[in-house]
């Protein structure tokens, strides 16, 4: 069958997608691009077409309005936050697969089949490679060290990777002692909070700090980028530990909605990003880590070397997500 791709950039208020014989049709926080060697590759391989509509923001809020009405068959976002959220808006429903249930670690998906992980990210840290030391900084909790006093470069404390590591923060110390931390944290910034993950790079690179906080895959998304690429070299890639424990990670999944009108195909879709192939493929496009144990990483991610995920759960972070939002707002982290 022919392959038909379509790239739909929707609000809340915009039309809706079809819903037709043979087709899925799945909101996605992630951006088409991201998406689409798997597209491409599953309806290649079934003859299903799977119809992406890039929702940046509301998207729960989205589904809750459409309701019973809705022609999104699945959702995938980033962030076990999001995932949560949309399972908290009561807009999904659970699956049942012993596919995914053989495929996805138990860590990697929710107790009650609602989400599922499909990859990995860790939020580590760019390190200058000629102001920093290997073996300088080792945990999150050194962040806080007053050594790093106006050396450390972020994007704002709100965004959701940071409140994600803030919550587990909580998770291992308690809320005193990470209110007591992000202030030390904040204490050490070079500037500001502002930009992006990139933007942490690039000023290390101009000098403006030593030391930045992000996720992994900006890193290969940079290096494949002519302009970024020299940025990207000039840091090395840390993944501290919490104390007693490891990285900190965060996923990306999909949960099939509630009102899902093409519910057979799109178990099919959850099933098949799954295997082998698809892990392979996801984890290689986006620089990430495949969630199926046995499925190699890609080069470039193997380049960046081993290390020890943190074993708290993630619905326990999750669950703290409102905590951190409130200590973030009580230190003034972006002031």
């Amino acid at each position: 069958m022919r392959l038909r791709f379509s790239l739909l950039a929707l609000s809340l208020t915009s039309v809706a997608l079809p819903a037709l014989a043979d087709e899925i049709n799945v909101y996605s926080h992630r951006q088409p691009e991201l998406v689409q060697p798997l597209v491409d590759a599953f309806t290649a391989e079934t003859g299903i077409a799977v119809n992406i509509a890039f929702v940046d923001k509301g998207m729960a809020e989205r589904l809750v309005a459409e309701g019973d009405r809705s022609p999104a068959d699945l959702v995938l976002t980033v962030d076990i936050a999001r995932l949560q959220q949309i399972v908290d808006a009561g807009v999904t429903q659970a699956v049942q697969s012993d596919v995914l249930e053989a495929n996805i670690p138990p860590t990697m998906r929710d107790t009650g089949d609602q989400w599922f992980g499909l990859t990995t990210r860790a939020r580590i840290v760019y390190a200058s490679k000629d102001r920093v030391a290997t073996g300088e900084v080792t945990t999150y909790e050194d962040l806080a060290d007053p050594k790093w006093q106006g050396r450390i470069c972020i994007r704002s404390g709100l965004n959701d990777y940071n409140v994600a590591l803030v919550a587990a923060m909580i998770a291992h110390h308690g809320e005193e002692a990470t209110k007591t931390w992000l202030e030390g944290v904040k204490a050490n910034l070079a500037r500001k909070p502002e930009g992006g993950d990139r933007d942490q790079v690039k000023a290390i690179f101009a000098g403006q700090c030593d030391i930045g906080i992000g996720n992994t895959y900006y890193i290969g998304q940079m290096l494949a980028d002519p302009d970024q690429k020299e940025a990207a070299e000039s840091v090395r890639i840390v993944f501290p530990t919490f104390e007693g424990d490891g990285a900190h990670l965060n996923i990306s999944g999909v949960a099939m909605t509630k009102a899902a009108p093409n519910k057979e195909n799109a178990l099919k879709f959850m099933e098949w990003l799954s295997s082998d192939e698809a892990q392979r493929i996801y984890a290689e496009t986006n620089n990430e880590f495949p969630v199926k144990p046995g499925v190699a990483k890609s080069a470039l991610v193997a380049s960046w070397g081993e290390f020890t995920p943190d074993s708290k759960p993630l619905t326990e972070i999750a669950a703290l997500r409102p905590t951190a939002l409130k200590l973030i707002e009580e230190v003034n982290f972006d002031g």
